[in-house]
């Protein structure tokens, strides 16, 4: 098929988007979500990069919608989940200063943008004004994937009133094995120094740790009743979670320091702890929205070659395993721009970096971007299930082996993965707010 045929039905079935702006409520343009969507539990709203002003607006408007007009009740980010409560009580009204939210409410630095800043203060405002509240959630291990230690904190204050004997020795035993954590937490790369840390810790301190959090775990479930007779139930399954969510963070890591002694198959548990954290959100809300990375939404394994070899199962296959066609995927699609980068600052403080703007490279002749931008829209939404069986158009779409991560083509079968796209023509790096934010 040519690239001009293909460009005419795109433009005969895409929805262009009047704006992408999430301060403009005449949400018309975005009607057809409404069949994409239908009555999924679960829509996840991929993004093709991280740090791109364009995709926090395209969550945000489409979260906008899907709360206002579909009753969806929460909204679930890459971000762990320990750290996402506090975020959760302050858009619900709760005390507490936003700026110290974006800083460490939101992880993998991902809240240091006037963006998320935005998305932040509507949530709050539309809680104060409806009766019908939306949640947040972080649905990631604590602390970017770093360290268990969030996850245990807010354990042990919650020990301190239901167990006070067992606080106390989590205090006393568990909680110093995490002195190895650097103290300098305001680089951008500041996870990097972290993992280094407990890379270089020896075995036996490790595998205590493993030890000590795993009877954390075991301990908080033996005691379920006699601990939910002390406080409120939903209290304490809030803290359970949490303690898992700090036993699945702490297995990630133990990946890492294996190393060559690891002899099997590697496994994704990242993203199974994701699933099973949005499996525990939906056993308290009927209709959620997700906001991630193409590649962990993806209804397809993850690769992204030479840097990532294997095949990793990824929320979106997990989700589609358990959910069927209750769960839609929306993947986010770029033509080109500018991105936001950083790099190591040469002799610098250990996770400082130096932050830059790059030009996108070329698109991926195969890629699903390269496809989309032949339409000459500067922005739209296409329901992918519209693609035709058969036909020129089909061989047109199978043809394509590949969509945009940042900067780098990463594999994916765009048919069998996502259930529609939005697509802009150019991106621009998020509004961020400072290194020292």
């Amino acid at each position: 098929m040519t690239t001009a045929g293909a460009g005419a039905w795109l433009r005969a079935n895409a929805a262009l988007l009047r704006t992408i702006d999430p301060e403009d409520d005449d949400f018309s343009d975005l009607e057809p979500l409404r069949e994409i969507v239908g009555d999924a539990r679960v829509v996840a709203i991929g993004e093709g990069g991280h740090r791109v002003h364009e995709f926090y607006q395209v969550r945000h408007r489409l979260t906008r919608f899907l709360v206002a007009e579909l009753g969806f009740t929460a909204f679930v980010m890459e971000s762990g989940f320990p750290e996402g409560l506090a975020v959760d009580e302050w858009i619900a009204g709760g005390p507490g200063d936003l700026d110290e939210l974006l800083r460490h409410g939101i992880t993998y630095d991902m809240g240091r943008c006037a963006e998320m800043r935005d998305q932040l203060e509507w949530l709050r405002s539309y809680n104060a004004t409806h009766d019908r509240q939306v949640r947040f959630y972080g649905m990631d291990p604590s602390d970017s994937s770093a360290s268990a230690l969030p996850s245990i904190k807010i354990v042990a204050a919650y020990l301190d009133k239901v167990d006070p004997a067992y606080a106390e020795s989590v205090r006393g035993r568990l909680l110093p094995l995490f002195d190895y954590l650097p103290a300098d937490r305001t680089g951008l790369a500041w996870a990097a120094p972290a993992l280094y840390a407990y890379m270089a810790l020896e075995p036996a301190v490790r595998y205590e740790m493993t030890a000590r959090i795993g009877a954390l775990v075991e301990r908080m479930q033996a005691m379920r009743l006699i601990y939910t007779g002390r406080s409120d139930h939903e209290t304490f399954e809030m803290t359970y979670r949490c303690a898992v969510t700090g036993r699945h963070t702490d297995a990630f890591l133990q990946v890492f320091a294996l190393g060559d002694e690891r002899t099997y198959e590697g496994s994704n548990i990242r993203d199974a702890a994701m699933a099973e954290n949005i499996e525990w959100i939906l056993q308290r809300e009927q209709r959620v929205v997700i906001g991630a990375a193409n590649g962990h939404v993806q209804r397809w394994p993850f690769s992204a070659p030479p840097i990532v070899n294997d095949k990793l199962t990824v929320l979106g296959e997990h989700l589609a395993a358990a959910l069927g066609d209750q769960l839609a995927v929306i993947a986010n699609s770029f033509g080109g721009g500018e991105l936001f980068l950083h790099k190591p600052i040469p002799d610098g403080p250990p996770g400082h970096t130096e932050t830059f703007v790059e030009e996108m490279p070329p698109l991926d002749p195969a890629s699903l971007d390269e496809l989309l931008a032949t339409a000459g829209m500067p922005r739209y939404v296409l329901d992918l299930r519209k693609v035709p069986p058969s036909g020129p158009v089909a061989d047109r779409f199978a043809a394509v082996s590949s969509i945009m991560t940042g900067g780098q083509a990463t594999p994916v079968n765009p048919m069998a993965a996502f259930d529609a796209v939005v697509y802009v023509d150019k991106v621009s790096p998020w509004h961020f707010l400072g290194q020292g934010y």
